[in-house]
């Protein structure tokens, strides 16, 4: 019902509105077109009037527009960090659009260098939105961080990235070969099946890592994004945006060279092929040890692209992707007795590496990406992408390190994957932008499609003395020298291959009506359908195809959002936001019945603010996302008696996390600019059944972090004898979280907590799963970098974790990573 009301809070605030509206005085606009001097838009500058605190910032096509301005004369400028402001007069009549149009001095590609090097703001447009909405509008949280500070951290994976964003932390490297990440409470997901993380807009699958050295730049949308984008986290949402062609002569060449052997080249490349069509290749190889034994690690990946202009008004994209990934496989040092915290892990010393010395997982990714972006006129927009990925995994080794004594024994079983997973993508979007009466529309109507096709694989494994079974050998994590380890490869299978599809469609309205030029509503709704396919089975040896036991599941769902945003000024932003995203949930009620979907409400009240011409961006958010109907194990069978089966299930827990945000980004001229953010997240149960098998009511949810902060400073000197030379600092704090499994009532710390009963026999089977909460404490990291640049080549060098701190990253309950020690980068870069 809640959504209901916030619904009647709207319609009773604009009627309460309307009254304002007749009343007010009359006013004009001023509106017009800034260029670059060789006639291409110059777009995201600022635009304002003299003396007076009302701006805006010019569109993507360098068009902007001041409304409800009082009659008279006035000065507006032009500006941007590194630019040389213009201004011109203009006259403002009453109920007229006075035009103004503006011509920089400088050219396209000398403001992109301008907008790369000085714009770190908050505040900038992203893609993910969908709409081009100005980001003061847009009552949502959001963030972008650029090639210019990905350059300037030596940045590799995805997560030494996102520890630029507020709310977000690295929780998990499930075995070493994929990132996982927590915001607001909420986990984001690795495979595209259940993940929030998208390239260029498409959902990606991100096995293998990402080379995020490579990216133009990442996007966030923080808290609920189901409207845009469906059965996503309610945490955050993420977005890689590849560089794109470019149609003057340019790039770079540059090579890393890094502790543990680490060399990684890279190559891009971009220019004008005829005058309508441009290329970009953009090429790295990495090579590099660990400070883990035994670990290594060989990439390649390669992006090339083409961008195609048909005349005036439609622009055709195809970006292709490739990644080839070997790593070792490594899921840390192991928890002994599966519930031992991490200050009682003794003599364990960083680099000690308990997996095969064979052990391998190699990932081959491609992926192909169409955009089409068509302009009808100044008004309305289609945009059109269509994608495909594909991942193989192979990988081979033993299993996680479960089942540790407290001594340290463990006995190894081996393990491998061979798997798959498909994605085909597409979605189409059209923007409006039009008035009924004195309402302004900007208007987004679109639909998506996801297809998912996820394969994998069963095997046997044969010794070289004929033994067949997944038993290995036994070691001891804290002492190696007690037994002998084994270090034979094994014969592997292939015993059965498994196919799983599922389809996931919507389509979505959303619009943001200006009711006047300080009161603006946003409101929009999505309906969802999702279809999980029954899996077909291929038994190699029989050459049998069946099919699995569990049929065909849809599930559906409607996902609104409705926000409040009052601008006192164009420069101030405050919004309140009602919006619901939904999870799916497996297994069954009481009755057989497949279980709904979990309705999550999330309410946040946020301010964003742009100060200095928007050269200074802060922002503060507080939220509440509250899940009323969390699945948790029934109590009862129909007939009363007590359930004992894990899979059988009802919509009656509820967990509520609470938080808010801050960040403070700029850059104060084109040499200096800064990161700084912070956030706080209580992510616990808040109403459960308490019975046995339930989840213990208070407890906080594993793997979120009370506290996170960072910040990052860099200033490049531009006179005098040191001109060129760069500085810069960054530092990163995770707080104490708690990893391993939750609590559940009934149960004793180590114990297994859940059960399931055979029907026909009524025998109850015990699932491994542990009450072992893991209490880890926080820890900061300190990185400082210096360099140098002269003409087109550069220098920069980077020590990371610079007082050697040592601390974990946990995955579940059966194993500790530790964070990378003091290393030590630097960059050599050549521009032409």
């Amino acid at each position: 019902m809640k959504k209901y009301y916030i619904i009647l809070l709207l319609i009773l605030s604009v009627s309460l509105y309307a009254p304002l509206l007749l009343a007010q005085s009359k006013t004009g606009n001023i509106a017009g077109t800034v260029k670059t001097s060789d006639g291409n838009p110059a777009a995201y500058v600022s635009v304002g009037l003299a003396g007076i605190n009302k701006g805006t910032t010019a569109d993507e096509d360098g068009n902007y527009e001041l409304k409800n301005i009082k009659p008279g004369s006035y000065t507006i400028k032009v500006s941007f960090v590194g630019l040389k402001t213009q201004e011109q007069p203009v006259t403002v009549t009453a109920g007229k659009i006075s035009r103004l149009d503006f011509n920089l001095t400088e050219s396209a590609s000398q403001l992109k260098e301008v907008v790369i090097t000085g714009s770190q703001t908050l505040n900038k447009p992203v893609s993910l939105g969908k709409a081009n909405i100005r980001p003061l509008d847009l009552p949502q949280s959001t963030g972008v961080i650029s090639s210019t500070v990905i350059a300037d951290q030596q940045a590799v994976r995805l997560g030494d990235v996102l520890k630029n964003v507020s709310g977000v932390s690295l929780t998990q490297t499930r075995g070493g070969v994929a990132e996982t990440f927590s915001a607001r409470g909420y986990s984001i997901g690795v495979a595209g099946s259940g993940g929030s993380i998208f390239k260029n807009g498409i959902i990606s699958n991100t096995q293998g890592f990402p080379d995020a050295s490579t990216l133009e730049s990442i996007e966030v949308l923080k808290g609920s994004s189901a409207l845009l984008y469906g059965n996503v986290s309610g945490g955050v949402v993420i977005n890689m945006v590849t560089k794109k062609p470019r149609f003057d002569w340019g790039g770079s060449v540059s090579m890393l060279l890094g502790s543990y052997n680490q060399y990684k080249p890279t190559l891009d490349i971009y220019g004008p092929i005829t005058k309508n069509l441009a290329f970009r290749v953009v090429g790295t190889h990495e090579d590099a040890n660990s400070y883990r034994d035994v670990v290594n690690t060989h990439r390649t990946y390669i992006n090339p692209s083409l961008l195609y202009k048909i005349g005036q008004k439609t622009d055709v994209l195809f970006q292709f992707d490739y990644l080839k990934s070997d790593l070792v496989p490594d899921a840390g040092v192991g928890i002994p007795n599966n519930r031992i915290t991490v200050t009682e892990v003794p003599n364990q010393p960083r680099n000690r590496f308990i997996y095969p010395n064979w052990a391998y997982n190699n990932t081959k990714q491609t992926a192909g990406y169409l955009t089409v972006n068509h302009k009808f006129n100044d008004n309305w927009r289609l945009n059109a992408i269509g994608a495909i990925q594909n991942t193989r995994v192979n990988g081979f080794g033993v299993g996680v390190p479960t089942a540790i004594s407290a001594a340290g024994d463990w006995d190894r079983a081996l393990s491998a994957v061979k798997s798959g997973e498909k994605d085909y993508s597409a979605q189409l979007n059209l923007n409006g932008n039009f008035k009924t009466g004195r309402f302004q529309h900007q208007l987004l109507l679109g639909a998506d499609f996801t297809r998912i096709v996820i394969e994998g694989r069963n095997f046997n494994f044969t010794s070289a003395t004929g033994f067949v079974g997944t038993k290995y050998d036994k070691i001891n994590i804290y002492d190696p020298a007690t037994f002998n380890a084994r270090n034979d490869v094994p014969t592997i299978t292939d015993t059965m291959r498994t196919i799983t599809p599922q389809n996931r469609t919507g389509v979505y309205v959303q619009d943001l009506i200006s009711l006047t030029s300080k009161f603006k509503v946003l409101a929009g709704v999505r309906w969802s359908y999702q279809k999980a396919f029954q899996s077909t089975i291929l038994n190699y040896n029989t050459q049998k195809v069946t099919r699995g036991t569990a049929v065909d599941k849809t599930d559906k769902a409607f996902s609104p959002k409705v926000a409040l945003i009052y601008q006192p000024q164009q420069t101030t932003s405050v919004y309140a936001s009602y919006t619901n995203n939904f999870t799916i949930n497996s297994g069954t009620d009481i009755f057989g019945n497949n279980l709904k979907p979990s309705h999550i409400n999330q309410y946040e009240l946020g301010m964003k603010n742009e100060f200095l011409n928007g050269r200074l961006s802060a922002n503060v958010s507080l939220y509440r996302i509250q899940n009323s109907n969390l699945a948790q194990i029934a109590l009862f069978n129909p007939d009363g008696s007590s359930n004992t089966n894990s899979n059988v299930r009802q919509l009656n827990g509820e967990t509520t996390s609470d938080g808010f945000e801050v960040d403070v980004n700029g850059a104060l001229s084109k040499n200096f600019y800064f990161i700084a953010g912070y956030g706080y997240n209580f992510m616990r149960y808040t109403n459960t059944t308490g019975a046995r098998g339930s989840q213990v009511e208070g407890e906080r949810l594993i793997n979120n972090p009370a506290h996170t902060a960072n910040g990052s400073i860099f200033y490049t000197f531009d006179k005098g004898n040191i001109k060129g030379f760069k500085l810069g600092a960054s530092a990163f704090y995770t707080g104490k979280r708690m990893g391993g499994n939750n609590n559940t009532v009934g149960y004793n710390p180590g114990e297994l907590n859940s059960a399931s009963v055979n029907p026909k026999t009524g025998v109850v089977t015990q699932i491994s799963s542990y009450n072992a909460l893991l209490p880890l404490k926080g820890f900061a990291t300190v990185d400082l970098s210096a360099g140098y640049s002269f003409k087109h080549v550069s220098l920069l060098a980077k020590v990371s974790n610079i007082f050697d701190t040592m601390n974990y990253i946990v995955h579940d309950r059966y194993s500790l990573n530790p964070i990378p020690p003091r290393m030590f980068a630097a960059t050599l870069g050549y521009k032409f």
